[in-house]
C-alpha cells in the first residue's frame, strides 16, 4: 500500500460524497486506501458511509480535525498519508502527481509533497478569494513556484502528503480548541527533524467551500486566539506569530470604513485592493490574538 487518503470530517455528507467519487475516479495512481474519521457528525454522515464499500470508515466524538487525523495515522496501512478535506474534491491526477514526487525522492521519509489548492472551476469566485488563496491568508500559492522546496508554515492539510512513520511518531497537537494553527506547529516540530516540503502544483484539488470577507473575518479572529496558544508552545515564534506587531487596534468608524471598502471590492473587482483586504484581515487576526494573550497570562495568574 503506497498512500493512505485520510479525510477528517463534520457535517458536509454532499460534498464528502464528492471527495469519494473523485477518489474513485484517480488515473495513473498507485495502490492506495481511503480512511474517513468521523468527526461527531450530526447529519447522516455515519449511517450513509457505515455500508459504503472500499473505505475504511470510524466515528468519533467531535475533537476537531487534528485528532480525526491522528486517528486516521493509526489506522493506516500506507506508506505515506495523503491528508485532504471533506471539501477539497480532487482531480483525476491527483495521486499520481503526490506519487511521481514521492518517487523521484526515493521515497525519503522526510520529504512532503504539498499539492495545488484552488476554487472550482465554473464556479463565481471573487476577488477577495482569490486574495485568501494567493497571498497567505489562508494559502499562499502565489509566493511559491513549482517545484521549490517551501517553508514550514505553507504545510496545508487540504492537500498534502507525508510519511506515514514519521505521522505515527509525530502526531498533530490536539490542544488547540479550533482547526487553526495545528497543522503549522506540527510543521514546524517537523522542520526542527529535517522535514522538507516540496510544492507540486500539478497535485490539484479544488475546494468547494465560499468565502465572503464577514466570514473569513471571523475566521481570523479565531486564528489569532489560536496564535496565542501556539505562542505558548513556541514562544520564539513570536514575531512570525505577530505577536510583536505594534499595529495599533484599530477603532470601530476605521474598522467600519476598512469592511466598507473590503466588501465593495468583494462586489466588484476593480474596487478590489490587496491592501484594503490585508489591513482588515490583519486586524481581525492581531484582535483575537491580543485577547487570546491576555487570557492565556490570566490563566498563568490563576495557575500561580
Amino acid at each position: 500500500m503506497f498512500f493512505s487518503v485520510i479525510i477528517p470530517t463534520h457535517n458536509r455528507l454532499d460534498m464528502l460524497l464528492r471527495v469519494l467519487d473523485a477518489l474513485e475516479r484517480q488515473a495513473g495512481a498507485p495502490e492506495f486506501e481511503v480512511i474517513v474519521i468521523d468527526d461527531g457528525s450530526t447529519d447522516a454522515t455515519a449511517a450513509t458511509l457505515a455500508s459504503r464499500k472500499g473505505i475504511t470508515f470510524r466515528t468519533q466524538a467531535n475533537s476537531r480535525p487534528g485528532a480525526a487525523r491522528n486517528h486516521g495515522v493509526l489506522l493506516s496501512k500506507g506508506k505515506f498519508v495523503v491528508f485532504i478535506g471533506d471539501d477539497t474534491v480532487p482531480e483525476e491526477r491527483f495521486l499520481a502527481e503526490h506519487a511521481r514526487v514521492h518517487r523521484a525522492s526515493d521515497d525519503d521519509p522526510l520529504l512532503a509533497c504539498l499539492g495545488y489548492t484552488g476554487w472550482p472551476r465554473g464556479e463565481r469566485v471573487t476577488a477577495f478569494m482569490d486574495y485568501i488563496n494567493d497571498y497567505g491568508l489562508q494559502f499562499g500559492y502565489k509566493l511559491i513556484g513549482d517545484g521549490e522546496v517551501v517553508p514550514f508554515n505553507f504545510f496545508y492539510t487540504s492537500n498534502i502528503s507525508i510519511s506515514a512513520g514519521l505521522m505515527a511518531t509525530h502526531p498533530f497537537d490536539t490542544t488547540f480548541p479550533a482547526a487553526a494553527w495545528e497543522d503549522i506547529e506540527l510543521a514546524y516540530r517537523l522542520d526542527a527533524l529535517g522535514l522538507k516540503i516540496r510544492y507540486n502544483a500539478k497535485a490539484v484539488t479544488r475546494h468547494y467551500h465560499q468565502m465572503s470577507v464577514d466570514s473569513f473575518a471571523r475566521r481570523q479572529y479565531t486564528v489569532g486566539k489560536s496564535g496565542a496558544i501556539f505562542y505558548r508552545k513556541h514562544p520564539e515564534l513570536g514575531h512570525f506569530l505577530g505577536v510583536h506587531d505594534p499595529t495599533p487596534n484599530a477603532a470601530g468608524n476605521e474598522m467600519d470604513r476598512l469592511t466598507k471598502r473590503a466588501q465593495w471590492g468583494e462586489r466588484l473587482r476593480w474596487l478590489a485592493r490587496k491592501d484594503v483586504f490585508e489591513r482588515l484581515m490583519r486586524q481581525h487576526y492581531l484582535r483575537g490574538l491580543r485577547e487570546g494573550l491576555i487570557l492565556s497570562e490570566a490563566k498563568d495568574l490563576r495557575l500561580d
